[in-house]
């Protein structure tokens, strides 16, 4: 019957424990705590009153209970022996303070001191105190006017009998009764306390995490990506600040690429756009007319396709500039077969240009085609600006990469800008080129941890060297340290040295 009951009240105990955490849930998260805090504030109070109200209690009765022990073993002896000689008990047991001293047999009749009006109500464990394998029994009771007593009731050998000996629970009762107006005092203020309590660490607590959310809602309302600062916040609220500031720099990096992307197309393309529309329009306008010869025809053209393969070139290169840095896929690669590639891919459409190689093993893990990329641009900035007949000179010692030619060379002046996108110094102003070659390299750099030094080479031309984050044999390849992106703009310093990365073990 009792599992049967269980049972039934399953159910109900569920819906109101539902109930209650859907109140808790339907409230702000500021009431949730402010109220769980006083709850668990007042029901603190209230258990710690209980216990100690519980504790004085017991305290108390034992004490009584001792004092009757004493009393009872004082007057053992002649109490015994009153019951053998005269079967009943002197006058001189009674005891002030209405302490009450009688004797009971197992049959249940109470012997009484002389002139004793309080008698105390007996009970089986008297009877069984004054039995042969009777024993101590110490417990409250009643006298027949209904007084609490502490009662010890201790057996008297030889005389069948056990001397009961009642203290009176009064003056104890009344103690208890001043300390449970103490304590329900106390609950109250607790209680009242516990609200107080429980409203200012709501509203303190949860400071960092209303500043949090103002931050953004200000974020939504006014695209303003600047870090917030949460102050007070500690533990997990650091961590979500955190995590919230890097979630803001990303997207700062994403809108500047796309702002950037914009604004380098709008500027860059509209010259060959231009042009390509005027040829356009040109061969257009002489359908029919036939006003201009086959050369000329063919020279628009010709025209037609140069600029839009400028074009592509020019919209690669600024997708490639713009691209986001977790789109990249890092994998070993050995450097030397990397750069012996784009060494014949570039020899191919370098006439009159000889390139002198010497490698030395270098192992890194990156972007196959960013750093594919990188090298053939340092190449093709090499030819570009050798003179017919020239040797480009390509070194990798160590981790280093060293690409050199026999051209004019950087002016000095130039220098802090060679890596900027679209920079073209007063000699390149003439030249092929989307202007975004070297930048290509320094962002491909800074994505792998490494950087790209521009200087002078011994013949006098230009010398560009990139400092690779690697190893020299392949079996130390799983050791290898992958770049840490920071959150910083992927523009090259004003230096001759591009910004370098950080690096971190691999994972």
């Amino acid at each position: 019957m009792a599992a049967d009951q269980r049972r039934a009240q399953g159910p109900g105990e569920v819906v109101g424990t539902v109930r209650m955490l859907t109140f808790l849930w339907d409230h702000p998260m500021q009431r949730r705590v402010s109220l769980l805090t006083t709850v668990a504030v007042a029901l603190a109070v209230v258990v710690c009153s209980a216990v100690g109200y519980l504790a004085l209690c017991s305290t108390l009765v034992s004490t009584s209970q001792e004092i009757a022990l004493g009393i009872a073993q004082d007057l053992a002896g002649p109490a015994a022996r009153a019951i053998e000689g005269t079967g009943t008990l002197p006058a001189d047991l009674q005891q002030p303070g209405q302490v009450v001293v009688q004797a009971v047999d197992a049959s249940g009749t109470v012997l009484r001191t002389p002139g004793d009006d309080l008698a105390l109500v007996v009970e089986p464990s008297d009877l069984e105190a004054a039995g042969p394998a009777g024993g101590l029994v110490q417990r409250t009771g009643r006298t027949v006017d209904g007084q609490r007593y502490a009662v010890v009731a201790l057996p008297l050998p030889g005389t069948g009998h056990a001397l009961l000996v009642g203290r009176p629970l009064g003056p104890a009762l009344h103690v208890l009764e001043v300390q449970r107006f103490i304590l329900g005092a106390v609950c109250l203020a607790g209680v009242l306390a516990a609200a107080v309590v429980g409203v200012l660490v709501g509203a303190s607590g949860l400071r960092p995490m209303r500043q949090l959310t103002e931050a953004m809602e200000h974020v939504t309302a006014t695209q303003d990506y600047q870090p917030v600062s949460v102050r007070y916040a500690k533990g997990d609220l650091v961590t979500m600040a955190g995590s919230f500031n890097l979630m803001l720099a990303s997207l700062t990096k994403a809108r500047e690429r796309q702002s950037r992307l914009v604004a380098d197309a709008g500027h860059e393309l509209r010259t060959p756009l231009t042009s390509l529309r005027t040829n356009v329009d040109l061969l257009a306008e002489d359908l029919g007319r036939d006003r201009l010869s086959e050369e000329q025809k063919a020279a628009v053209l010709g025209d037609v396709q140069g600029q839009l393969g400028e074009l592509t070139e020019m919209i690669g290169d600024l997708v490639h500039v713009a691209r986001d840095d977790s789109t990249l896929t890092l994998a070993p690669l050995d450097v030397v077969e990397l750069v012996r590639d784009a060494v014949e891919r570039v020899q191919r459409r370098a006439a009159g240009i000889t390139f002198d190689v010497a490698l030395q093993p270098l192992f890194v893990v990156a972007d196959p085609d960013s750093l594919r990329r990188a090298v053939t641009n340092l190449l093709d900035n090499a030819v570009k600006w050798s003179p017919p007949g020239a040797t480009v000179r390509v070194r990798l010692e160590g981790n280093r990469l060293r690409v050199s030619d026999a051209g004019p060379g950087i002016p000095e002046a130039d220098l802090p800008y060679v890596f900027d996108r679209f920079f073209r110094g007063e000699s390149g102003r003439h030249t092929k080129g989307t202007g975004l070659g070297l930048a290509i390299v320094a962002k491909t750099m800074d994505e792998i941890g490494g950087s790209v030094h521009a200087g002078r080479s011994a013949e006098g031309g230009a010398e560009l060297t990139l400092q690779l984050p690697g190893v020299t044999s392949r079996e130390a390849v799983s050791s290898l340290l992958v770049p840490a992106r920071e959150a910083a703009p992927e523009t090259a310093p004003v230096t001759a040295t591009a910004k370098k990365g950080r690096l971190t073990p691999a994972r």
